[in-house]
Formats: C-alpha cells, structure tokens, sequence
C-alpha cells in the first residue's frame, strides 16, 4: 500500500484528502504544520508527500529543503492562486509537481499516480542515445553527445519527454500527452503542449524549426525519433 503524508493548515482539505485517498486504498497520515509533517516524513517515512507551501509556522520550501536533505521521496505542492514565485521557489528547493488551489480531485491523484509511477524502482532502464543527446530514464537525466555536459529541464519538460521516450517511433497523441502529465482537466488545453515541445525543442534540437527527434504529426500528437529523421 502506497504511503502519502500531507501537509497542510486547512482542516477541511486534510479530511477530503484523507477520505479520498484512503478511498482509493493509499495510507494516508496528515501534520497540519510544518514542524509536525517534518517530525511524520521521519517517523511515517510515506512514499509520497503532499504540502501546503502557506503553512502557519514556516514556509513551505523550508520543509522541502529539510526533506531534500536525506530523502528524494517525491513532492507534490499545493499553492493558491497568484503564487507564481512560490511555486518557482518551491521546485528549485526540489520540488517535484504542483496543483493550484482550489485544485480538482482527479487532477490531484493523476499526479499522485505520476509521482508513484517515477518513484518506483525499475530495473534496467533504458538508455536512450541520439546523435546529439541521451536520455537516461533511470537517473532522470539528459545529457549532450557533444561533451556529457546536462541538458537542464523543467519538470514538466522532463514528464514530457519522458512519456515520448518510452515511445520511441509512435504516436503519442496529444490527449494522452495531456492526460499524463498535466492530468485529465488539461485535456483540451493544446497550448500547454505547443509551448513545452517548442521548449524541449530549443534545448535538444540542432536545428528547433526542422526537428529531428520531436515530430509533430498535425492534428494528433507528437513521436520522438531517435533516428533523427528530419521533419519534412
């Protein structure tokens, strides 16, 4: 049974969060402060958590910098309306995802899932080279075939690719791109996509405007080509 803590001032968040998940079979325990939840991360050790960044006794990239410091267990923050910086300082301090406020249920456990799912051991992840990057599915990482210098992404650019990746040569379409990660109420939101694949593109491609591994296949969705085929 997959173990989720949550972190967060708003009784009323901590109860529907604890019934939902509870619901759906995950072990949930809940600190309403951050001096509390830091206590239960050492006590519960859960496999996933789950923050408030607007708690009453710190901020909440204080808790994630005292997470960070002895455990990659993933972090989804929860962060309102208009807190931009927030969420910005939140993922540098190693963050892993993020839902705004007032947030739907689905979309909060889709990106439950997602965190799991990048979490789980695997064995013999692939390794996938190009002319010019690889892609290490296992250390999460990208890296120029010029010089093994990194090739630095977001996490979201990162959940991106990942899902093309592990579809080498098809097509992905563009709901389930969405669907997986951005989370089921992002499904007709096409914007969101153009602008990270146009992001990924400028960081992987040599030439971003006639891509090679990113095709665009109009009308659907998008294929990683690890040939490098030009997209004619």
């Amino acid at each position: 049974m997959t173990k989720v803590l949550v972190i967060d001032d708003e009784g009323p968040i901590l109860h529907a969060l604890r019934i939902n998940l509870t619901a759906r079979e995950y072990e949930v325990s809940t600190a309403a402060d951050g001096a509390s939840g830091l206590a239960a991360m050492a006590r519960d050790r859960p496999d996933v958590l789950i923050l408030d960044l607007g708690l009453p006794d710190m901020d909440g990239t204080e808790v994630i910098r005292g997470v960070r410091g002895w455990t990659t267990t993933p972090i989804i923050v929860l962060s309102a309306w208009g807190q931009e910086s927030q969420k910005v300082a939140a993922l540098d301090a190693g963050a892993d995802d993020y839902v705004t406020k007032p947030f739907g249920m689905d979309e909060l456990l889709a990106r439950l899932r997602a965190a799991v799912r990048r979490a789980a051991p695997a064995a013999a992840e692939p390794v996938v080279s190009t002319e010019h990057f690889t892609v290490d599915l296992s250390a999460k990482r990208v890296t120029r075939a010029s010089d093994g210098g990194d090739i630095r992404l977001t996490p979201t650019e990162w959940q991106l690719l990942e899902v093309l990746v592990r579809n080498p040569d098809r097509l992905v379409t563009q709901r389930q791109l969405l669907q997986e990660v951005w989370g089921p109420g992002y499904l007709t939101e096409g914007s969101y996509l153009r602008v990270y694949v146009a992001n990924l593109r400028r960081k992987l491609e040599p030439s971003p405007s006639r891509p090679r591994y990113l095709r665009t296949e109009a009308g659907m969705g998008y294929r990683f080509c690890p040939s490098g085929t030009p997209d004619t």
